[in-house]
């Protein structure tokens, strides 16, 4: 019966000790955070998603898509995250607010999605360029209606892609043609945004929501070693009646439909695209700014010392 007493109070004294550290000292310390903004009070971060962002982010989690994208960006002492550009910062509680629950997740067979939205195309880039009115086998080039901006980007004014191949060739010979190493290949400037291009057959802009749409429906056609499964259920075929959709995707021509049909995003894809494209941590914040630590200075040599010449050289520097 001695022996009762103090056993049980250390059993209560730990489990009241992992109550205080793990719960109430973490609440009291970012349970109370709330959203920065400016002194105007016009620029608040972060903000509830709304509308199809806030459904896309359903679709995201219903489909597992965090079982193989993160969305927290580690500290440069940490990890390499800052050095990918998957972000310019660290990611902090204060970035979550408004997620329930939080998609941090725990593994990487992709990139990190944190700031995804972020390294989106500006607005006048971000069309995706009009499909060919010809034969998937047709070259885009050659198509009357082709889009201007893709036709003089120096990414797709290298070589003719898979789309000039002839219909007898294989489909992962096309997809390799259309792959992002053909289009490095190119002696395009890397600095170009216009250069931006995810292949060589008049593709999207990377990251824009047309990218998002391709990569979706068929991710080889955007990465040849890409192991993610393509989510073609939240995309309809259906035959063309009088002009093209102008959300259809303009597919390789690998994937592309047969002549007179089109794919077109569902509403779900729409909204998992918009969600994507919502994510942004480029925010600053208090807590993630880091102090610039000043160069050292080189010590300033004696007006004596610099003026005294050298010594001559010894026989063993010789």
């Amino acid at each position: 019966m001695k022996g009762i007493v103090p056993l049980f109070l250390g059993i209560f004294g730990t489990f009241a000790f992992s109550w205080f550290g793990l719960i109430l000292i973490p609440n009291f310390q970012i349970g109370h955070l709330n959203p920065v903004m400016d002194e105007e009070g016009t620029d608040v971060y972060p903000m509830p998603k709304s509308g199809m962002a806030d459904r896309g982010r359903k679709i995201y989690a219903a489909n597992g898509c965090t079982y193989c994208h993160s969305q927290q960006v580690r500290a440069e002492y940490a990890a390499s995250d800052i050095d990918r550009k998957w972000g310019t910062r660290r990611s902090a509680p204060r970035d979550y607010l408004f997620e329930r629950p939080v998609l941090l997740g725990k593994m990487r067979m992709g990139p990190d999605l944190s700031n995804v939205g972020k390294r989106a195309p500006t607005e006048d880039e971000n069309a995706s360029p009009a499909p060919p009115q010809t034969s998937p086998g047709a070259s885009p080039a050659a198509a009357p209606n082709a889009s201007p901006s893709s036709s003089t980007s120096p990414a797709t004014s290298a070589a003719p892609s898979a789309s000039s191949a002839s219909p007898s060739a294989s489909p992962a010979k096309v997809v390799a043609a259309n792959s992002p190493a053909a289009a490095l290949a190119s002696p395009s400037p890397a600095a170009s945004p216009s250069a931006d291009k995810t292949s060589a057959d008049e593709g999207p802009p990377q990251y824009s929501a047309a990218w998002h749409h391709r990569h979706l429906y068929s991710p080889r056609s955007i990465t040849l070693e890409s192991n993610m499964p393509a989510y073609r259920f939240l995309y309809e075929k259906r035959r063309i009646s009088g002009e093209r959709a102008a959300d259809a995707l303009n597919l390789s021509a690998a994937d592309a439909p047969p002549e007179g049909w089109e794919i077109v995003p569902t509403y779900d894809a729409k909204c998992l695209v918009a969600y994507l494209m919502s994510l942004d941590q480029s925010h600053d914040l208090p807590e993630t700014k880091v102090a610039a630590v000043p160069a050292p200075s080189a010590p300033a040599s004696s007006p004596a010392a610099a003026a005294s010449p050298s010594p001559a050289p010894t026989k063993e520097a010789k």
